[in-house]
This record gives structure tokens, C-alpha cells and sequence, in this order.
């Protein structure tokens, strides 16, 4: 019955129970230290991955006072919630999915405080405070307020307001005007235009009653005052002038750039101009008065006087008696009267004189002539236009420069361009030469040291690390357990079986009979075992156990199993 039984074939098991039978085959140590090595390998993984996976991080605040940061720290802390600071310190960093709970739960808090306190400072009133409380605790909620309102624009850091509200009098010479103070505090690199600060003192007169304009004043964090008002007396640049001829300046070249770029490409011309605007404010009168033409006189005022008269002329011989004084009078019975001169009608002679005053209007002309500010006295235009490149009988490549009636073309685009006035004096200088291109290698950022590849590096030296740990573990780890328990190949179980087979043909006659379940499963098959004589059985058992004596001390193992399992 036993030799049929080891003479019949053995069905082949399935790698899945093949697997089990090799696992059950393990001792105890093995088995411990097979999954100890597995729980390493997965733990190490897992790590790695968690390392690799840090959570985004998002502001939580940002521009808190030193005193609100640190309760804000506190609170994290308290908490065991995990925080970083910006590179530059001014804002804390949380994980991105828990922003908006915690902004909530500190809140509830009351953190952050903040140093200014507004309108709901009125609703913590208390019962019998006196008038003068009242008032004092409304200025500082309106201080507040306006401060908080300032704070809002892009460039405002913080801000801090200071009014100066005098008590109302029923004396109106006694009356006083309120005041007011703003200190802003600016971003690094930002700046405050006229606009902004013109709307910011308008902001202040507008809410609070009585308060112009003039009476508010406006400085920053460095101690300058922002409202003041340009002095006309001034001889020195004001900041606007720089900034509207830098202005001038910039919309020139890129007229320039706009019609050349097409023409030479970008990056092959540079063009500059020097604006000279005249900043003086000049006003003239001028009263010119030039006579009117013969046909357009116009009379403005004519006086004509004429009179007539009759009178005796002059009497006697002409000389020196004619000239003597009258002699007395007498009476003219003793002496006779001496004839005069009459006409041939016995009547004095008739005397006419005629005046005449004439006034003609004179043309004038009165000229009141103000200069508009910012006038441009001078433009100095200078462009510079790289090589072109030109191909040689050879077709090797060179630069030439431009040509005289290039250059003349170019010349009168730039002219049109920017409006050259002769009686300006303005100057346009074209010149071509090559660019050199040394500078820009000097000053390139090496690759080790831009910032873009040193974030990239980063990243991936991350993967490379995580591409080491699970390659250790696979071939570390995992490759040599799975060899323990995964069934042989083909090939290599039939060695197998064949080292079996002439072990048992060694042992005679138990070999054919069959031994035990164990030899049976390692024994050949009866046609096969016919087929193999002795001596090559011999020869081939030694051939295995010399080149994978692996095998043979498991078989060996596997019998002395066998044996213990039948005692």
C-alpha cells in the first residue's frame, strides 16, 4: 500500500498554498525577524512620505504688534498647533486647512487686541461716569476709528491719529478751532503721493465738526512733514518737477522703442533723452500804442472857435514917435482932433481869428501773457543701434554697421518721433557700433546661487531620497522575505525533485517503497525514475549538492523533520 502510494504522481500545489507551506516552514527567529524587517521597511517608507508632504502653510497675521504676537504664539502653543514665521518676520504661518478655525478661536479670544480702540469702547459704559469721561472716551473711540480707516490704504502700515478738540463756548472771540495730528507708518519702499495725502486730511476735516483742512497735519515715520505746502520763494527742485521730467523722459524712449523695436528688433538699440523743462513761473503785461493808417483814423473829440471884431489899429507914422506915451489930453476947442484911419465907408476895418483842436483816437494794445509751467526749453536725443549681421560669399556670418542713409533714416524717425523743433535747439545723435556682451555673462547669477534652482535642487533631492528609502526597502527588505517564502521556479524545483530522487535511490529499497508523505512529495515519478540508471542518479545528486547545496540541507532538514514527527 505505501509503495503505491509513493509510486503515484503528486497533483502540484498552488503557489498560494506553496507560499503558506514556506511560512509555516520558518522557525520562530526567522518569523520575528521577518516582520520586524517588514514593520521597519513600512515605517521607514511612511516616514519619508510624511517628511516629503509638508503642510501648506498660509498667513494667520501679519503686522501684529510685538505684544498681540506673542499672545498670539501663546495661544498656538496652548494649543499644540504647529507655526512658522515669513522669512522676513512680520507675518505667522499656519497650516493652510486650519487658517480660518483658528482666526475664529482666537477671536473668541479677543486676540489679537490691538493698540487702538474703536467705537466699541461706548458700548462698555458704565453708569455714573461724569461728562468729561464721556467725552474723553468718544475722542478716543473717533482716534481709533480714523486710525483704523488710515491704516486701510495700501501703502499705510499703521497709523495714529491725534485730535485736539477745544471745549465749546458761548463766546464766539473765545471760540477755538479743533486740530489735528496723523503719523503714518509706511511700508519699506512705499511712499504716499500728493492725492493720498490730500485725501487723508480731507478724511480727518470731514469727520470731525469745525476742522479745515489747513488745521490738519500729516507726518510719517520718519519725522517729515507731508503737508507742507510748497514755498513759491523756494529755489530749490520740488519732488514733482524730478518726477513729472523723469515722466517726460520715459514716455520719449518709449515713442522711440515703440518704432524701432519692429525695425531692429528688441534688445539691438538703446535709446536715452535729457529733457531741460523750464519750472519758472513768469507772468508779462505789455501796453504797446502804434499809430492808426490814414484810412482808419478816427476822430475822438474836435473843438473849432471863431471870432470877429472891429478895432481902431495902430495910429500915426511908425517910429520912434509913434512909439512915445500920449501926450496929455486937451480939450478940443483949443486943439484939434487928429484924423484916424476909416474905410472908404467911414467904418473900422473887420479883425477874424479862428482856433481849431482836433483829438484822434491812438491804437493800443494791452498783453497779458502768463507762461504755462513745465514747458520743454531742450530735448537731447542719443541712440545707439547694434551691428547687423550679414552673410559673407562663404556663408560665414558678420556684423557691419549701419550705413550713412540707414543712419539718416533712422535720424529722421527719431526726429518725427519725439517732435524736433529747430528753433528748440534740440539735438538728435544716432550712432551704430557693436554691443558687447561680456557685462551681462560678468553679472549672470551663477545656476547654484538663482533662486528658482535652488528651490528646484530641493525638491529634487526630496524625491531622490524618497526613490533611495523605498528602493532599499524593496530590494533590502522585501526581496529577500519573498525569496524565503515564495515558491522556486520550474527549473528549479525539478532539480529539486531530481536531488530528492537520487537521495532516495541511494538509500535502496526505501526509495522505491516510499518512506513517508515527506519522501513522496520529493520523490521522482516512477517513469522517470526508470529512465535515470544508478550511476547517473549518483553523478547528478553530487552535481547538485555541490553547486546548490542550498537545497540538499533543506531536504536534509525536511527529513530529519519527517523523522522526528514519526517518533
Amino acid at each position: 500500500m505505501a509503495a503505491e502510494e509513493a509510486a503515484a504522481p503528486v497533483p502540484p500545489a498552488s503557489p498560494f498554498a506553496q507560499v503558506q507551506e514556506n511560512i509555516r516552514n520558518l522557525s520562530q527567529r526567522q518569523k520575528l525577524a521577518a516582520g520586524a524587517a517588514l514593520a521597519f521597511g513600512i515605517a521607514l517608507i511612511v516616514g519619508v512620505l510624511l517628511w516629503s508632504r509638508q503642510p501648506d502653510y498660509s498667513v494667520l497675521f501679519s503686522n501684529l504688534a510685538e505684544k498681540d504676537g506673542g499672545a498670539v504664539v501663546a495661544s498656538l502653543q496652548q494649543q499644540n498647533i504647529p507655526y512658522k514665521f515669513s522669512e522676513n518676520g512680520n507675518a505667522i504661518l499656519v497650516p493652510a486647512t486650519q487658517v480660518h478655525d483658528l482666526r475664529l478661536r482666537l477671536a473668541a479670544q479677543g486676540i489679537p487686541k490691538g493698540g487702538l480702540v474703536g467705537f466699541e469702547l461706548m458700548e462698555t459704559q458704565k453708569l455714573g461716569l461724569s461728562q468729561f469721561h464721556e467725552q474723553v472716551n468718544y475722542q478716543r473711540a473717533l482716534e481709533g476709528e480714523l486710525s483704523r480707516t488710515i491704516s486701510a490704504i495700501a501703502s499705510v502700515a499703521g497709523a495714529r491719529v491725534h485730535l485736539a478738540i477745544p471745549k465749546q463756548t458761548a463766546f464766539l472771540r473765545d471760540e477755538q478751532k479743533p486740530t489735528a495730528s496723523v503719523m503714518v507708518n509706511l511700508h519699506t519702499g512705499r511712499s504716499l503721493d500728493q492725492a493720498q495725502i490730500a485725501g487723508i486730511v480731507h478724511l480727518i476735516s470731514s469727520s470731525v465738526p469745525n476742522l479745515s483742512n489747513d488745521n490738519v497735519s500729516v507726518i510719517d515715520q520718519d519725522g517729515s512733514l507731508l503737508t507742507k505746502k510748497p514755498d513759491p520763494l523756494r529755489t530749490s527742485l520740488d519732488a514733482t518737477q524730478i518726477k513729472y521730467t523723469r515722466e517726460l523722459e520715459e514716455g520719449y524712449i518709449e515713442r522711440i522703442n515703440a518704432i524701432l523695436t519692429p525695425l531692429f528688433g528688441k534688445g539691438n538699440f538703446r535709446a536715452q533723452v535729457s529733457a531741460d523743462v523750464d519750472f519758472n513761473q513768469t507772468e508779462q503785461t505789455a501796453e504797446t500804442y502804434r499809430p492808426n493808417p490814414s484810412p482808419e483814423q478816427a476822430i475822438r473829440s474836435q473843438q473849432s472857435n471863431e471870432s470877429q471884431t472891429r478895432d481902431q489899429g495902430p495910429q500915426g507914422v511908425p517910429g520912434a514917435l509913434s512909439n512915445q506915451p500920449p501926450v496929455p489930453a486937451t480939450a478940443p476947442v483949443t486943439t484939434p482932433a487928429v484924423p484916424g484911419t476909416t474905410s472908404a465907408s467911414g467904418q473900422l476895418p473887420l479883425t477874424t481869428s479862428k482856433s481849431a483842436t482836433i483829438n484822434y483816437e491812438v491804437d493800443k494794445t494791452i498783453q497779458h501773457t502768463r507762461k504755462a509751467l513745465g514747458q520743454i526749453k531742450r530735448l537731447s536725443v542719443a541712440v545707439a543701434i547694434n551691428h547687423k549681421e550679414e552673410k559673407d560669399k562663404n556663408g560665414n556670418s558678420k556684423t557691419v554697421p549701419l550705413t550713412d542713409e540707414e543712419r539718416k533714416q533712422v535720424e529722421d524717425l527719431v526726429r518725427e518721433a519725439v517732435g524736433y523743433s529747430k528753433d528748440r535747439g534740440d539735438t538728435i545723435n544716432v550712432a551704430s557700433s557693436a554691443f558687447v556682451t561680456s557685462d551681462k555673462d560678468a553679472f549672470e547669477t551663477p545656476i547654484w546661487k538663482d533662486p528658482d534652482n535652488i528651490a528646484l535642487f530641493k525638491e529634487l533631492i526630496k524625491y531622490l531620497v524618497i526613490a533611495g528609502v523605498i528602493a532599499f526597502v524593496a530590494f533590502g527588505v522585501i526581496r529577500p522575505l519573498m525569496k524565503q517564502v515564495m515558491p522556486p521556479p520550474p527549473e528549479e524545483k525539478e532539480e529539486d525533485d531530481a536531488a530528492a530522487g537520487r537521495a532516495d535511490g541511494e538509500d535502496g529499497e526505501e526509495g522505491e517503497e516510499g518512506e513517508d508523505e515527506e519522501g513522496a512529495e520529493v520523490a521522482l515519478s516512477p517513469e522517470a525514475a526508470a529512465r535515470l540508471a544508478y550511476d547517473d542518479k549518483l553523478a547528478k545528486v553530487h552535481e547538485i549538492a555541490k553547486n546548490n547545496p542550498r537545497v540538499v540541507a533543506n531536504l536534509i532538514k525536511e527529513w530529519m523533520g519527517s523523522n522526528e514527527q514519526q517518533r
